[in-house]
C-alpha cells in the first residue's frame, strides 16, 4: 500500500504508531489534536495538494489531523487527503458531534467497515443536555463494537480518557454484507480498507492499482450503512422534552409548518418594518435626499459644475441625471448602502442565532416544486431589500439550474424595498380588494414561472443538505464584523457595475434612444394595457431604477391621470418589468450571456402579457 499512497512519503518514523484524527467539519478535532500533541506540531503541505496537514507527537507515536469530511471518498481535495491519511493510519480517533449522531455516525461506520482500530470521542455532550437528548453510551459502544468516550472538549472534559483509550483501540462491528463484498474484491488491492473504497468506486484507488474491471457496489453499500446508522441512532437516543430548554423547544416549533410559518411571517414583518419602512424610508430619506442629494450634490454642482457644461456629453456623463459623480455616488452611498447594511445586519443576526437554517428547512418542500431548495429563501428575502444584492447571493445555490431559476424569479417577481414602499403607498388608498388583486397576481406569476422552469429545464435541483445548529443569542461583535465585511464586499462588486450602467443610460438618453423606446412602446401601452401613453416613460425609467418607475406612476396617479384599475395594472407591469440597470449588469456578470438575455426578455414579455390580460378584466 505504501507505494500507492501519497501519505506514505510523509516524514513519519518507521516504528511509530500512526494515529489519525477524523470527523465531520466543526466537531472540535483541533482541541483534541492540541491536547494530544501539545507544542510539538508540524504543519506541512500534503503531497500533490494545496491542503496543509498538522502532525505532532504523542510519546513515540505520531498524531495526524485530517480535514473535516462527511465520508472517506474522492469528491474534493479535503476528502482525498482525509482518505489517504486514514488509509495510512494504524489507529483512528473519530470525533463525533453528539447532537448530530445520525449525520456523524455515517463516517464512523465507514471507518469501522475499513477494518481500522477506532476510538470514538463523543464530543459536545454539554449541548446534548441542553437539547433535551439522552444517549445510552454503553449501548452505543456495544453497537459500534469500539470504545466510546463522552467529552466536552472546549472544557477539557474527557480528554484524558480519550488519550488512555487510544492504547485499547480495536476494530469495530462491521456490516456483514459489506464485509462479504470486501472479501470478493480484496485480491485486486493491498488492504481491506482499499477494498472497501474500490467497492465504493473510488477513482483514485482504481487508478493507483490500474484496475480495469470492477463491480460498483457504492449505492448498495451506502444504503446498508445509512440503514445501519439509523438503526443504531433509534436504539441509543431518546428525547427528554421536559428537560429541554426554551431555546430547544422554540427551535423545534420553528421547523413545524403549523407553528413555523407564523413565526416566519412575524419575522419577515419585523424585517420589513425595520428595513422596508424605517431604513428604506426614514434613514434613506436622510442619507439620499438630505446628505447625498442635498449637501453632496450642491457641493459638486457649486464646484465641479462651474467648470463643466452639463448640456454636453461629457457634462452628462459626469454631472448629468445619471452622472458618474452625481447619480452613482448618491445611489450607492445614499440609497443602497443603508439598505445593504440593514439587510446584512439582520441576515447575520438570523445566521448567528441559528434561525436561518431553520427557515431553509421549513420552506424546502415548497421551493422544491419551483426547482429550488430551502437555501433559495435567502436570496428571496434579500430581494425585498435589493435585487442586485440578492442576485449575487444566488452563488450559494447548488447548481447552475437553481441559480438560473432563482435569478429569473428575483428579476421578475420580487420588488425591491425602495420600489415596494412606493407601491404600497399607491395601492393602500385603493383598499384591500386592490391589494389582494395585486398580490395574488404577482404570487401566481411567481409560482407558475418557477413551476414551468422546473418542469422544462433539463437536470434536477440539488437536495437540501444543511446542519441545524442550536439556537443561541448572537454575539454583537460577530454580527457587526460580518455586516461590515459583506457590505464592503458588495460595494466593491456593485460600484463598477453602477458606474457602467450610468454611462450606458446617459448615452441612450443623450442620443435619444430612451425617448425612441418610450415612443415605440406608447401604442402598445395605450392599446393592450389600456393605460395613458405617458406611462411608457415610467416603464423606461424603471429600467434605470425600479423606484424611479414606481415614482413616475405615483406622479401620474397624484395628477388624477390614472383610475384605480389602471393603477393596479401599471403596478403589476412595473413590478414584473425587467430588472433595473444595476441588477441587469449583475445578472450578466453572474449568468452566461444567453441566460441573461433569456431572463431580460422573459421578464419583458411576462410583464406586459400579465398586465395586459389583467387590464381586460379590471380597466
Amino acid at each position: 500500500m505504501n507505494s500507492h499512497n501519497p501519505a506514505a512519503i510523509m516524514n513519519v518514523p518507521k516504528n511509530s504508531k500512526k494515529i489519525a484524527l477524523a470527523g465531520n467539519p466543526n466537531v472540535g478535532k483541533s482541541v483534541f489534536f492540541n491536547y494530544l500533541t501539545g507544542l510539538y506540531v508540524d504543519v506541512s503541505n500534503f503531497p500533490g495538494t494545496t491542503i496543509d496537514i498538522s502532525t505532532g507527537k504523542l510519546g513515540e507515536d505520531i498524531v495526524m489531523d485530517t480535514p473535516g469530511v462527511y465520508g472517506v471518498s474522492s469528491f474534493n481535495d479535503e476528502e482525498k487527503v482525509a482518505r489517504d491519511i486514514i488509509l495510512y493510519a494504524d489507529v483512528v480517533l473519530n470525533v463525533v458531534d453528539a447532537v448530530h449522531l445520525d449525520r456523524d455516525l455515517f463516517l464512523t461506520q465507514q471507518i469501522i467497515d475499513m477494518g481500522k482500530p477506532v476510538v470514538v470521542a463523543l464530543n459536545m455532550m454539554d449541548d446534548v443536555k441542553r437539547n433535551g437528548i439522552k444517549i445510552d453510551i454503553d449501548l452505543l459502544s456495544k453497537e459500534l463494537g469500539v470504545e466510546v468516550i463522552p467529552t466536552t472538549a472546549i472544557k477539557g472534559e474527557g480528554l484524558d480518557k480519550v488519550k488512555d483509550a487510544l492504547k485499547r483501540a480495536k476494530v469495530g462491528n462491521r456490516i456483514k454484507e459489506v464485509k462479504d463484498i470486501i472479501d470478493k474484491v480484496i485480491d485486486k488491492v493491498d488492504t481491506e480498507s482499499e477494498a472497501l473504497l474500490l467497492a465504493e468506486e473510488d477513482e483514485n484507488i482504481i487508478s493507483r492499482h490500474n484496475i480495469k474491471e470492477y463491480e460498483n457496489y457504492r449505492e448498495y453499500i451506502y444504503k446498508l450503512r445509512r440503514n445501519r446508522v439509523d438503526e443504531i441512532v433509534e436504539k441509543v437516543i431518546s428525547e427528554t422534552n421536559e428537560n429541554a430548554s426554551f431555546r430547544i423547544k422554540l427551535g423545534r416549533l420553528m421547523l413545524r409548518p403549523i407553528t413555523g410559518i407564523p413565526i416566519l411571517l412575524l419575522t419577515l414583518y419585523l424585517m420589513y418594518q425595520a428595513i422596508g419602512v424605517f431604513i428604506a424610508q426614514t434613514v434613506v430619506g436622510v442619507t439620499e435626499e438630505i446628505i447625498m442629494g442635498g449637501y453632496y450634490y450642491n457641493f459638486i454642482m457649486n464646484s465641479i459644475g462651474k467648470f463643466i457644461n452639463s448640456s454636453t456629453l461629457i457634462g452628462q456623463l459626469l454631472i448629468g441625471d445619471f452622472g458618474l459623480i452625481t447619480m452613482v455616488p448618491i445611489y450607492i452611498l445614499g440609497l443602497l448602502l443603508p439598505l445593504v447594511v440593514g439587510f446584512y445586519f439582520f441576515l447575520s443576526l438570523m445566521e448567528d442565532s441559528g434561525y436561518l437554517p431553520r427557515i431553509a428547512a421549513l420552506v424546502d418542500r415548497l421551493l422544491t416544486s419551483l426547482g429550488l431548495n430551502g437555501r433559495a429563501i435567502i436570496p428571496m428575502i434579500l430581494g425585498f431589500g435589493c435585487v442586485t444584492m440578492a442576485t449575487i447571493t444566488t452563488r450559494l445555490l447548488g447548481s447552475k439550474r437553481e441559480k438560473f431559476i432563482a435569478t429569473m424569479l428575483l428579476g421578475l417577481a420580487i420588488p425591491c424595498s425602495a420600489q415596494l414602499g412606493i407601491i404600497m403607498g399607491l395601492i393602500a388608498p385603493l383598499g384591500i380588494k386592490a391589494f389582494l388583486i395585486y398580490s395574488l397576481t404577482i404570487f401566481t406569476v411567481f409560482v407558475l414561472t418557477g413551476t414551468l422552469l422546473n418542469k422544462f429545464m433539463p437536470g434536477e435541483s440539488t437536495d437540501l443538505l444543511i446542519d441545524l445548529p442550536p439556537l443561541r443569542l448572537p454575539k454583537l461583535s460577530n454580527v457587526l464584523k460580518k455586516t461590515y465585511t459583506k457590505s464592503v464586499m458588495f460595494l466593491k462588486e456593485a460600484t463598477p457595475l453602477f458606474a457602467l450602467g450610468g454611462v450606458i443610460v446617459t448615452l441612450m438618453q443623450f442620443t435619444g434612444i430612451l425617448n425612441g423606446i418610450a415612443n415605440a412602446l406608447a401604442p402598445f401601452t395605450e392599446g393592450f394595457l389600456k393605460l395613458p401613453p405617458m406611462v411608457a416613460q415610467a416603464f423606461i425609467m424603471g429600467i434605470v431604477r425600479r423606484d424611479f418607475g414606481a415614482a413616475g406612476l405615483n406622479a401620474l396617479a397624484s395628477q388624477g391621470l390614472l383610475n384605480s384599475g389602471q393603477i393596479i395594472v401599471s403596478l403589476v407591469a412595473i413590478t414584473l418589468f425587467v430588472p433595473c440597470i444595476a441588477a441587469i449588469m449583475v445578472v450578466f456578470k453572474e449568468r452566461s450571456p444567453l441566460e441573461s438575455a433569456l431572463i431580460w426578455f422573459g421578464s419583458f414579455i411576462i410583464s406586459f402579457l400579465t398586465a395586459g390580460i389583467l387590464a381586460q378584466f379590471i380597466v
